[in-house]
């Protein structure tokens, strides 16, 4: 009898501990702390809630910051691009005026719309397209990243956009958004390689980007500004892929993608002997060590956005004859050297 009674218990122990796993994953569930390996899962890296808190969470934090000139209180809502930026803007903004920032308004963020990609492995990220109150019209796009459940949602991206240059998604059946590998095939470019071919492309020029304002347009504007009467202005541009500068795209309804990448860029002005440099502006001038007397090198990190269309082939930059748009550019200056 003791023979048969054990393997009976054993089973009852084996039913109530399935049981009680049970009960507790569904409490989970219900809670919404289900725990996942998120290098495997392909899930949603938000829900629209979450993404809506990390939105106003961050206009809140950027508000204080600016408000302030105090970059500590937006620090854990920004990294990548557009964190080098904004510490930058308000390192210059304290110096000036240690008391605040006197002609502070508050930035408001409206009509937003959210688009979620659905994916494994980390970084989790998103995309807020929002109407601003500043910025002439143009629509905020804000790429919100994160690395593990823990983290606060941080803005490695922020680019204006006219909006009818904001493309149309591919979404799933549940409204879930498709993030393309930064090698993918079947693009004018691989999105991986837009920041090199973009500081390849102002040095050299090529036929990988479509002509504009921020292609065409800054390459012609440059060469203008590179000799004036008594003072040569050199330019040095390098791509910026590592850690939170790393590229991101989302894949477009009509089969191409909108990439976000950083560039990292340099600008020297020498002035002729006996002449000097232009005085630069309060903001230049905080951000600058040592003095200027015929020199300044000042350096900048840029934040872009383009249109990266769908050529079937597979082929690489500039296949079928296609090429990349870009459509939005926040350049910011970070520091500078006097000599």
């Amino acid at each position: 009898m003791s023979r048969g009674r054990g393997p009976r218990r054993l089973r009852r122990l084996e039913r109530t501990a399935a049981l009680a796993a049970s009960v507790t994953a569904l409490a989970l569930t219900a809670g919404g702390c289900v725990v996942v390996h998120g290098e495997r899962e392909v899930l949603p890296s938000a829900t629209r809630a979450e993404a809506a808190t990390a939105l106003a969470q961050f206009t809140a934090a950027y508000n204080k910051a600016d408000k302030a000139y105090d970059s500590s209180l937006d620090a854990g809502h920004v990294t990548g691009a557009f964190g080098a930026i904004d510490a930058a803007r308000l390192k210059a903004g304290h110096i000036n005026s240690p008391g605040g920032n006197t002609a502070h308004a508050p930035l408001k963020l409206t009509d937003p719309k959210f688009t979620i990609p659905k994916k494994a492995g980390w970084p989790r990220w998103f995309l807020a397209d929002a109407k601003a109150n500043k910025g002439g019209g143009a629509r905020w796009l804000l790429v919100f990243t994160r690395h593990a459940l823990t983290e606060k949602w941080q803005v490695a991206y922020l680019t204006l956009v006219a909006p009818e240059e904001v493309p149309k998604f591919r979404e799933d059946e549940d409204g879930w958004a498709e993030a393309v590998p930064a090698g993918a095939a079947g693009l004018a470019a691989a999105p991986g390689g837009l920041s090199r071919g973009y500081a390849t492309y102002l040095k050299d020029g090529g036929d990988t980007f479509a002509a504009g304002v921020h292609t065409s347009g800054w390459r012609a504007l440059r060469a203008k500004n590179a000799v004036r009467p008594g003072l040569a202005t050199q330019y040095i541009d390098e791509p910026l892929t590592g850690g939170d500068y790393a590229p991101l795209a989302l894949r477009t309804a009509d089969g191409g993608a909108l990439v976000f990448f950083a560039t990292h860029h340099y600008q020297k002005q020498t002035a002729a002997s006996g002449a000097s440099v232009p005085t630069p502006n309060k903001g230049v001038r905080a951000l600058t060590r040592g003095e200027i007397k015929q020199s300044l090198t000042m350096e900048f990190v840029s934040s872009e956005v383009a249109l990266d269309p769908a050529t079937g082939t597979g082929a690489g930059a500039g296949a079928g004859g296609k090429k990349v748009s870009v459509v939005g550019r926040v350049q910011g200056m970070t520091s500078a050297q006097g000599g």
